[in-house]
């Protein structure tokens, strides 16, 4: 009864029942989303993509969001999906290490853009997309992660699944097919992090699910206990599973608060480092006097990123060596500071030689202590409680808009950015979508 209380719940929460604070929140989540995902929309793998597009003949029907060109509404679900991901930039839900926004909005937004929804119902879906995606996450986390499955996309294709089924006005059991359609395209290998396939998983993901909602539209069948099945999702995927957790206080308790937002574009593990790093950076001017940083953090970091020697902008990403060193010496860790270039710099590679991560067990996932030792033998300490942008130490409004702007610097005009800032600000009285999509989907303009 698992999936079918999850469908029901669904179903039945009405955007009446759905709190304000949820609402304040997942239309940051989307601004968010939709920064990542511009400012990514020329990485040479949307190129491919695209490329691809033309080969397929999709026809265009929807937007790929900072590009000129359309596509169909599942191709386009992928583009968009795969893009917010690429920057690794993305919001996280801290307890999973699973990023709710990509798999779900892309899918939101195509369906209201071919159908011309309001942002209400944009909003009523995206929340609970995200919602049931994260208690399923919940419900299969850490045993489902540690095999070595990228939640993201396998937890999120329920969410995407869940979200189109609203927009499409699905019935309970047409609903519950959908979900086991999407149940049995559950996929995404940890194997892939650090290359394009790991941003390809959440593009998958939102285009699985949106093709599930659509086949179960027409009457596909699949499984009603794609969940909870003997051969189901949590049992094939999840050795150690608590599947009391997807429907546990529905409607008083919301994942969605818990979903956080980052500074720094890479895995959020790295985020404590990063502010570390940064604060010592502050402390010693001249890289010359360090002799090294010793940075103890949560066993996940090194685990996700232990890379002692990348040699690109997208390893770089997984590796502490890397972004101790770019923090330290540029004082951020924006999307600039993982180039391909900056990897290979010899400045960064000398310096990232003197970054010393150790384990410790007892540390919290956003806590770090890092140890700067000069050359004569100083000691510097600096200790971090919680990360910059985790759900203790937010970001605010404020700079969740300076991160858009610089995301979309490039791509959109100064004009069309304040626009959209304010728009999705305001997504519950934007009566149709189609209002929004000029704005965010113009070719490249100059810097």
């Amino acid at each position: 009864m698992i999936t079918q209380t999850l469908v029901h719940n669904c179903l039945n929460t009405k955007w009446e029942d759905i709190p304000q604070e949820v609402i304040q929140h997942a239309k940051k989540s989307i601004l968010n989303w939709m920064g990542v995902a511009v400012g990514a929309a020329y990485h040479p793998s949307v190129d491919m993509l695209l490329s691809l597009k033309e080969d397929l003949q999709s026809t265009e029907q929807v937007s790929i969001f900072g590009r000129k060109e359309k596509a169909d509404i599942l191709f386009s679900s992928l583009i968009n999906g795969m893009s917010s991901h690429i920057f690794d930039y993305d919001d996280t839900h801290l307890d999973t290490i699973h990023h709710p926004s990509g798999p779900v909005a892309p899918v939101c937004f195509a369906l209201a853009e071919k159908y011309g929804l309001s942002g209400k119902q944009v909003l009523r879906a995206f929340i609970l997309g995200v919602e049931a995606e994260l208690r399923i996450s919940n419900a299969v986390y850490p045993s489902h992660y540690h095999l070595g499955w990228h939640i993201t996309s396998t937890a999120g294709v329920f969410g995407s699944a869940i979200a189109a089924g609203i927009l499409l006005e699905l019935n309970e059991e047409q609903m519950l097919y959908a979900l086991g359609i999407a149940g049995t395209q559950a996929f995404g290998l940890r194997e892939m992090f650090g290359t394009m396939t790991k941003p390809f998983h959440p593009g998958k993901a939102a285009e699985n699910g949106l093709l599930a909602a659509l086949l179960a539209q027409k009457g596909f069948t699949s499984s009603k206990q794609v969940l909870e099945a003997k051969r189901g999702f949590a049992n094939v995927l999840a050795p150690e599973h608590d599947l009391d957790k997807v429907n546990v206080n529905w409607g008083t308790q919301w994942e969605t608060l818990k979903n956080a937002f980052k500074p720094y574009a890479c895995g959020i593990v790295l985020h404590p480092a990063i502010d570390a790093c940064i604060a010592l950076g502050k402390k010693v001017a001249d890289p010359a006097l360090v002799k090294e940083i010793e940075i103890t953090v949560n066993p996940y970091v090194l685990e996700l990123t232990g890379k002692p020697e990348p040699q690109t902008g997208l390893e770089g990403k997984f590796s502490i060596y890397h972004t101790g060193a770019i923090a330290f010496l540029d004082g951020d860790a924006s999307e600039e500071q993982y180039q391909d270039a900056k990897v290979l710099d010899p400045r960064t590679i000398e310096f990232r030689n003197k970054i010393k991560p150790v384990v410790n067990e007892a540390f919290e996932e956003d806590e770090c202590a890092a140890k700067l030792t000069t050359v004569d033998g100083n000691v510097i300490e600096y200790r971090v409680k919680h990360a910059t942008g985790s759900i203790e130490n937010p970001m605010t409004d404020e700079m969740l808009c300076s991160k858009f702007r610089k995301l979309v610097k490039g791509i959109l005009d100064s004009e069309n950015t304040e626009t959209i800032i304010q728009k999705l600000y305001e997504l519950d009285s934007v009566e149709d979508i189609s209002e929004i999509i000029p704005y965010c989907t113009q070719s490249k303009v100059s810097a």
